[in-house]
């Protein structure tokens, strides 16, 4: 199935953070316009694609977008407007030779992205195909992904002393997509109530978690324990597990880990993981160490990685060629998969592919700068990969694509709701 683009246009909007950000559109000879928001990341890792910002520090303190635009309405248009193309990756490598350099640092990752993901928008129209189906590989069996619940922030995404920057819910034990969304949900209401009963405030980090003035993991820990509990559901593999993202990059100075106050090597901050994963029912443990460390993530594979998935993002950042490395390697056992962290849907896809090919698992993830755009709840499906995770179950952004799983599970009632290994058992 072909298309032939007519036009592509962007609008410089705003992420869920207030900072700005890009709505780019492509619009079809027969008059067919598709549209996506392009999301934006606060803890990035040092290899991802990069972003174009204007520098003008009297609009938004610097990070404007309108350059981004600009490259979007001029070169990126001129290059499209009037061809036809065969099939995405034909445009996508368009895109990519156009910008000619190794990380999109000439037009703009957030620019290509867009333009991308519109296009694959029109690709899945014009083959009347919904588009999570049109992100399907030949092979691949789609499925409908456990969501992961930000349900407590930190770090870079919330002002408070947690160091750690994600505490999620991930319910793998429910039956269906339905009764996934509604366990996240109510163990997120119970612990709102339960922090508050306990003095905590119940402000919102940047992805909707909670960002209660706490400092120790295991504090955040036990209170995650006791709302799974009350909320009337088993902590584990047959109920809801949890799942960490330290974002340990963000943590690590000065040649240690500094984690409530404690300076830690490596070596410590492996032995302080076992220790958390023997307390309680953690499943998935990202970025546990910091992206240039990765003696340390030969270390935290080897102890850690028969018993819980061991997920890189930073040190990945959606790159088939590092991921394909670190598999060779031995390092982590699962990749975090982010269109805007590679540029290109068809990169992503090939990362899928190389996770697929080395027995990595791969989970979706959304940014902390957001949209309510929903294409990775589409992807997340077409990929079969099993993981979402898209913030907590409240502000409308990170909503967005639970209810869109949902709208997915209702319109295919065959898709399979995914049974993830890597569980605790």
């Amino acid at each position: 199935m072909t298309i032939q683009i007519r036009t592509t246009n962007a609008l410089e909007i705003l992420d869920s953070r207030g900072r700005p950000t890009l709505s780019v559109s492509l619009t079809l000879t027969d008059g067919l316009t598709c549209t996506a928001g392009v999301p934006a990341g606060a803890s990035t890792g040092s290899g991802e694609a990069v972003e174009v910002r204007d520098g003008d520090l009297r609009r938004y303190g610097g990070r404007g977008v309108r350059s981004a635009v600009a490259n979007v309405t001029g070169p990126i248009r001129a290059a499209l407007a009037g061809r036809t193309f065969g099939d995405l990756a034909e445009l996508d490598e368009t895109l990519r030779s156009l910008d000619g350099t190794p990380d999109k640092a000439r037009l703009g990752a957030n620019a290509i992205v867009g333009v991308s993901m519109a296009a694959a928008r029109a690709f899945a129209a014009a083959a009347d195909q919904p588009l999570w189906r049109y992100l399907t590989p030949p092979g691949v069996a789609p499925a409908l992904p456990v969501p992961h619940f930000n349900v407590v922030n930190g770090g870079v995404h919330a002002p408070n002393p947690l160091d750690f920057q994600e505490f999620m819910l991930a319910p793998v034990g429910a039956p269906d997509m339905a009764e996934a969304v509604r366990a996240g949900a109510e163990v997120y209401a119970v612990l709102r109530a339960r922090l508050a009963a306990a003095g905590h405030a119940t402000g919102l980090g940047d992805e909707g978690g909670f960002a209660p003035d706490l400092t120790r993991p295991e504090e955040v820990l036990d209170a995650l324990v006791d709302a799974i509990v009350a909320a009337g559901y088993q902590p584990g593999p047959e109920g809801v597990a949890i799942a960490l993202d330290p974002a340990a990059s963000q943590f690590h100075r000065d040649g240690a880990y500094h984690v409530a106050g404690r300076a830690m090597s490596s070596a410590e901050l492996v032995d302080h993981y076992a220790e958390l994963i023997d307390r309680y029912p953690i499943r998935s443990l990202e970025d546990g160490l910091a992206e240039d460390d990765w003696d340390g993530w030969d270390r935290l594979t080897e102890r850690l990685g028969d018993r819980v998935q061991i997920v890189g993002d930073d040190i990945f950042v959606t790159d088939p060629e590092i991921i394909a490395d670190a598999a060779r390697r031995g390092v982590g056992n699962a990749a975090l998969v982010k269109v805007n962290q590679i540029g290109t849907v068809t990169e992503t896809l090939e990362a899928f592919r190389v996770c697929r090919e080395t027995g990595y698992a791969a989970m979706v993830s959304h940014r902390s700068g957001e949209t309510l755009d929903t294409f990775i709840a589409d992807l997340a499906v077409g990929s079969g990969c099993g993981q979402l995770k898209s913030g907590a179950p409240a502000r409308g952004e990170r909503v967005a694509k639970y209810n869109r799983l949902l709208e997915i599970a209702e319109q295919a009632p065959d898709l399979p709701y995914a049974r993830i290994s890597r569980s605790r058992t």
